[in-house]
C-alpha cells in the first residue's frame, strides 16, 4: 500500500482500514505465540501500513487545522 493512495481516501475510509490492520496485528500476534504463523514477515508489513496510514490520517487533520 502506497501513501499516495492513502491520500486520495476519506478519514472515514482511514479509520475503518486502520481498525482492520489492528485486528490484523493482533491476530498475526496470536497465531505467532501459539505457533501457527506461517509468515512471520507479515507482522512487519502490517505495523507499516499501520504506521502508514497513521500518518496520513495526520497529515489530513494538520491540513485541517490551518
Amino acid at each position: 500500500m502506497k501513501a499516495n493512495d492513502l491520500r486520495e481516501k476519506t478519514v472515514s475510509e482511514l479509520n475503518s482500514m486502520l481498525v482492520d490492520l489492528k485486528t490484523e496485528l493482533f491476530n498475526l500476534r496470536f497465531q505467532l505465540a501459539t505457533g501457527q504463523l506461517d509468515n512471520p514477515i507479515r507482522i512487519k508489513f502490517v505495523k507499516r501500513d499501520i504506521a502508514r496510514v497513521k500518518t496520513v490520517l495526520r497529515e489530513h487533520e494538520l491540513k485541517v487545522s490551518i
